[in-house]
């Protein structure tokens, strides 16, 4: 009796969790005294519910509107929770009638002081607005009195006169206890649906359909030779498509460390306009390719047309190239000109913003602006150069063929070996590009109209090459010198992560995380010669990595260069591990056996693979004379790691972790 008692409580707590009105400004009691999310008690905030209406309203005077309508109310539990106390909603942005609006914002933040409910309205001072370029602006706003274990709520709506309708997030990075979604639309306007291929959670999605009414109005004059208005109207039945879901307990998007970016796997509906419809009317079809979709932009005048306007520069480039026969010559001229000449403005796209003439006078530009300027310049020169539209990996990967699954642009030169450029970072070289822009393949689009893929994921492997000498002294410190040489990515991430900053902010990130240690006499080669390996070069002392135990002395050859923590150790993996690029890194480590001791034990040599030496981790040490040597070599010749192989890779990465920190032991030589 004891057990169905409780079994028809908790069916009563469930039922009432989920039948609960979520009526706006009614947050109750209990929800504030709350404290964890009971699904994931990891959360520092959770979506108690959230309510998604997307419709549209036909206006007299501009036709359909589409609105979009949010309701959403969010338990803050802790302090990292508090993020979630400001919102930010993008909108297009270009002229009066053809802007996005956000209208009706209401919203309060709801505490328990002294048993009593509180509530604080969201008032003018917390909005924000920020134009981020000419074609969108951001509409910002931060709830008031947030503190742990509060609840805020928030209602707006956003008018668009477009058809063309944003993704619908089904998941954050935190909790949604219950969503109520529909979108409704006009049998005029037909969609394409999509949910998320790469998303590890699906909604359930009910497909309906209702009829409704419209009112067409109209007037006239001069009636019958008469000076006379009237008016008249005529409803218009017509039929409303319905997607709707009323979801429960949708689990976070959880980060996992290599993630390219969190929002390609996130359970979003994608809806594509294919068809406009109207009656009486030619079709209107909106369905396309990628083919055309590249068509369509190289015929856009802020991307075809600038590649062809060269006036504003010829004079500069011809006085550079003058007496250069040498296209690879050539090349670096025009791409080093370029990134001297324009400076980049952090502002991504394809196109060019206000003109390439512009952005080459005022000496800053868009990626746009950089890019196209780069390729329409080595054309001029005779090189056959050719803008590649990209989606970065904050972007995502584009899933359907649309203008806006593209965001970025840089420069191919087609040939026997292809070569990429890049000219918004200082630090980038032939096909070196940003990390932002290694994301899947690109769209390579020619003179000619014709495009094709492109495969953006480096080959060739970027090194990190490092010699170490270690000397062991009599109270047990250890001093050396290190030496490392950095190539391709390794040496662009390098170049960025130190570009700026003295010499003694360097060594404290050098002496970060590995004991006690000094270290001085920094070397720095070739910071700015972009064609050579960066050259790190530095002494060091260490006092905390021997350990001297009865006599013996225990300590790891790799000393502070060991990866001593495994960054997999989740059991089980959703998403590919991205690694950017191939890597290949070699050790050699020199150690000098002190006076009076003698080698007691080594560790033992071990060579371990992955999947068929696309990975592959070699550990060789051994004793020549006075001499320990050791030599690792880590290769990894893929950049991705797909889920379905990550427990090998796991249980890989382990071995390799657990090897590194193995100690070599040696023992005072008996008299």
């Amino acid at each position: 009796m004891k057990k169905h008692l409780t079994i028809l409580i908790l069916l009563f707590i469930i039922s009432t969790t989920y039948s609960q009105d979520f009526k706006f400004g009614k947050v109750s009691k209990a929800e504030l005294e709350v404290i964890s999310n009971t699904e994931d008690s990891s959360a520092n905030a959770a979506v108690l519910y959230k309510n998604q209406n997307i419709h549209f309203d036909y206006s007299q005077e501009k036709g359909f509107i589409q609105v979009n309508e949010i309701h959403e109310r969010i338990k803050i539990y802790n302090k990292e929770g508090f993020k979630w106390a400001t919102k930010k909603v993008r909108l297009f942005h270009r002229t009066n009638a053809n802007s996005e609006d956000l209208v009706g914002l209401k919203g309060y933040t709801f505490n328990l002081e002294n048993g009593k409910v509180i509530k604080d309205k969201l008032k003018k001072d917390g909005r924000f607005e920020e134009e981020v370029n000419k074609y969108w602006k951001n509409s910002s706003f931060t709830m008031p009195n947030i503190k742990e274990g509060c609840v805020i709520e928030y209602t707006y709506k956003i008018e668009s006169p477009y058809t063309q309708i944003d993704d619908v997030d089904f998941q954050y990075t935190i909790p949604i206890n219950k969503f109520d979604f529909k979108v409704k639309t006009p049998q005029y306007f037909i969609y394409n649906k999509l949910l998320n291929p790469r998303a590890t959670y699906a909604p359930k999605l009910n497909m309906s359909s209702q009829n409704r009414i419209i009112t067409l109005r109209s007037k006239s004059r001069n009636a019958f030779g008469v000076s006379k208005t009237t008016f008249s109207q005529e409803n218009i039945d017509l039929k409303e498509n319905i997607i709707a879901s009323n979801s429960v307990n949708i689990p976070a998007l959880k980060d996992e460390p290599y993630v390219d970016n969190l929002d390609n796997y996130r359970s979003k509906l994608i809806l594509e306009l294919v068809t406009v419809n109207f009656p009486n009317s030619p079709v209107e079809n909106y369905a396309t390719n990628w083919d055309r979709v590249t068509k369509t932009i190289y015929k856009n005048p802020d991307f075809g047309e600038q590649l062809k306007k060269k006036g504003y520069y010829d004079d500069d480039i011809d006085a550079l190239i003058v007496s250069i026969s040498n296209e690879q010559k050539k090349t670096a001229l025009i791409y080093d000109f370029v990134k001297s000449k324009v400076k980049w403005n952090e502002f991504y796209g394809y196109t060019s913003v206000d003109g390439l003439r512009k952005a080459y006078k005022e000496g800053v530009g868009s990626s746009g602006d950089i890019n196209l300027m780069l390729t329409s310049m080595l054309r001029h020169a005779g090189i056959n150069a050719n803008p590649v539209l990209i989606s970065t990996k904050n972007h995502g990967v584009p899933l359907l063929p649309t203008r806006t699954g593209f965001n970025y642009v840089v420069c191919l030169i087609e040939g026997a070996n292809n070569v990429f450029l890049d000219a918004t970072e200082k630090f980038c070289s032939p096909n070196i590009l940003p990390s932002r822009a290694l994301n899947w393949q690109g769209r390579v689009i020619r003179k000619d109209g014709s495009s094709n893929w492109v495969n953006l994921i480096p080959n060739n492997s970027s090194k990190e090459v490092t010699s170490l000498n270690v000397k062991i002294n009599d109270d047990f410190s250890v001093n050396g010198k290190v030496r490392s040489q950095f190539t391709n990515y390794q040496a662009m991430r390098y170049r960025k992560r130190f570009n700026n900053i003295s010499k003694e902010d360097h060594i404290k990130f050098l002496e970060k995380d590995k004991g006690e240690i000094e270290i001085s006499n920094l070397d720095i080669k070739n910071s700015n010669n972009l064609s050579s390996p960066i050259v790190a070069s530095y002494e060091y002392e260490l006092f905390d990595a021997v350990e001297e135990i009865g006599g013996k002395l225990y300590f790891s050859p790799l000393l502070f260069l060991a990866n001593e923590e495994n960054p997999f150790k989740q059991e089980t993996r959703d998403y590919p591990i991205d690694f950017q690029y191939p890597i290949a890194d070699k050790y050699m480590i020199n150690i000098m056996i002190p006076e009076g001791y003698e080698v007691e034990s080594l560790p033992k040599n071990e060579a371990f693979a992955f999947n068929d030496a696309a990975g592959k981790y070699t550990y060789l040490i051994n004793q020549n004379g006075k001499f320990l040597q050791l030599s690792i070599n880590f290769d990894l010749n893929f950049a991705f790691v797909i889920p379905s192989d990550y427990t090998y890779f796991r249980n890989f990465y382990k071995l390799l972790t657990e090897k590194q920190v193995e100690k070599v032991v040696l023992k005072k030589i008996q008299p």
